[in-house]
């Protein structure tokens, strides 16, 4: 005798022998960016590839995929593939969370008081992939350049 929630469940003529196995599958590419708490400058260039290669970790876990991850002294860029299992929003929690357990536990950047409450994060087409890849790498460049131009700008 079948149970009653069985009946209930089981839409009439399913052949419950047979499963059908399906898989989740998403693909959007994401640019994800935080500061430093107050925009401080407190991500010192020697000790940030230690915190990159956390991050990746973090992203890792959370069956992301990363095609670059970078930034400067007050702020994170994040190109990657967001796991349909993940939320923008707790994804950015947890890597904040994260990181910033483990930037207090290794010492790695004294003045660090944490990251900023907010975020931004852009999606793009799957053709930006490299444009956005580069932007990230340049990110040291283009903050010198865009420092030199105010300066020269209020002489």
């Amino acid at each position: 005798m079948k149970s009653k929630i069985n009946d209930l469940t089981t839409p009439k003529g399913l052949n419950q022998n047979k499963q059908t196995l399906m898989s989740t599958y998403g693909h959007a590419l994401y640019q994800i960016v935080f500061s430093t708490k107050y925009r401080e400058r407190t991500l010192v260039k020697s000790d940030r590839d230690k915190l990159f290669r956390y991050m990746w970790g973090v992203l890792e876990y959370k069956k992301c995929h990363l095609y670059r991850l970078g930034g400067v002294e007050d702020h994170i860029h994040i190109i990657v593939n967001i796991h349909p299992t993940n939320s923008v929003s707790n994804l950015i929690k947890d890597i904040k969370l994260a990181s910033s357990a483990y930037i207090k536990q290794e010492g790695l950047f004294p003045d660090f008081a944490g990251w900023q409450n907010g975020y931004a994060y852009f999606t793009y087409s799957m053709e930006a992939k490299d444009n956005l890849i580069e932007y990230v790498k340049n990110q040291e460049a283009q903050k010198a350049f865009s420092f030199f131009i105010k300066k020269t700008a209020n002489k």
